[in-house]
């Protein structure tokens, strides 16, 4: 017969990413399936990640909600959106020209 455990290894990833968080994200992508940044940039992409706009870090209140989600490709989700998170500065410009950033000193 199989013990019971009295403590599990289960991280909050785990527990946040699981079966329902799987179900979530692809009703999200469904809805929303071009990525935002690429959009911005007058490109159209087929998104792949749903990202947390403000890190969630493991608070599942903000983790599930929905209006704290973008779709991303996984190019910007790796590259852009990380560098906003590292250094508050979003690369790229649009298809004028201007940088997306909004806090970037062309647009003052």
């Amino acid at each position: 017969m199989k013990q019971p455990r009295l403590w599990s290894r289960e991280t909050h990833r785990d527990r946040l990413y699981g079966r329902r968080w799987r179900a979530a994200r692809q009703a999200h992508l469904a809805g929303h399936p071009l990525c935002v940044y690429c959009a911005a940039l007058g490109r159209v992409t087929a998104a792949s990640v749903v990202d947390h706009i403000v890190p969630h870090k493991g608070c599942e209140t903000l983790f599930w909600d929905a209006n704290n989600w973008q779709s991303l490709c996984q190019p910007c989700h790796d590259g852009a959106k990380a560098q906003l998170e590292q250094t508050g500065t979003l690369r790229g410009c649009d298809t004028s020209g201007v940088p997306v950033d909004p806090d970037h000193p062309w647009n003052f």
